[in-house]
């Protein structure tokens, strides 16, 4: 992958905040009661009316805005009417599509309707906060100079020393002009190996884990991946611009 242009930085800003905007509203959506439809068709809605495409759109065959995903469910998952109940742990992954620039973003969330939160749900909620340091943690190393190694060593990091396991068989990647480019960038890795990081290079870096084993099986539908063992699955994805010092994240639906 080579660095992107101040131009096509800013096409790709533009398309990381429609994703930004739109993976807020679908996680607004997510609770009891509500389908994963329904927040499939509210994505849709929201990207169309920030003037952005369907990433997915390119994908052959697929004709959703998301993947999503809920407990044993890893990723790519077809959205349902199979309503949320309490506990359900849902992964909402959406992409965008900016005059021909592509931005790609995921998050998952727990399903609460109690006030007080019992054994099960305080354990996936440290679950999901683990998933979630891992992320920041891959993206603190998304700096000129390091490598994709540095990126994977530090999310396997966080995620083998809290007991969980990193998906091997699914990894991050590059992403601009197509949703999924070079580099690869697993989510398991050695400190100072793999492609060289230079400012300006677009990523989209994905935390995918689960809390039992990290071995995959594909369902009948033959898209969505679920956890072999059936533990619970996590999808963590930012994209974010290579930076001297610092990453650029384009989508962090937590500051729009």
């Amino acid at each position: 992958m080579r660095a992107r242009n101040s131009y096509e930085q800013k096409l790709m800003r533009q398309s990381g905040l429609i994703a930004s905007k739109a993976l807020k509203a679908a996680l607004g959506k997510v609770k009891l009661g509500a389908t994963g439809f329904e927040v499939d068709k509210i994505v849709e809605k929201e990207i169309y009316a920030q003037g952005g495409d369907l990433s997915y759109k390119t994908v052959p065959g697929y004709k959703y805005a998301t993947c999503i995903t809920v407990n044993e469910g890893v990723v790519h998952g077809i959205p349902t009417d199979r309503k949320f109940v309490d506990g359900d742990l849902v992964s909402i992954d959406l992409a965008v599509m900016y005059k021909g620039w592509h931005t790609d973003c995921a998050w998952s969330v727990l399903v609460s309707g109690q006030e007080t939160e019992n054994k099960e749900q305080l354990e996936k909620t440290k679950f999901l906060k683990i998933g979630e340091a891992a992320l920041w943690d891959g993206i603190v190393q998304a700096v000129d100079g390091n490598r994709v190694g540095d990126i994977s060593a530090a999310i396997q990091a966080r995620i083998e020393g809290a007991g969980y396991s990193v998906v091997r068989s699914l990894v991050g990647h590059g992403v601009g002009r197509s949703l999924h480019e070079d580099p690869k960038i697993p989510g398991f890795g050695a400190k100072g190996k793999g492609v060289g990081l230079e400012s300006g290079m677009t990523l989209a870096i994905e935390v995918i884990f689960t809390s039992g084993s990290p071995e995959l099986v594909l369902g009948s539908d033959r898209w969505t991946y679920y956890t072999a063992d059936r533990s619970w699955g996590g999808l963590f994805e930012m994209t974010v611009i290579v930076g001297k010092g610092k990453a650029e994240v384009l989508t962090d639906w937590r500051k729009v």
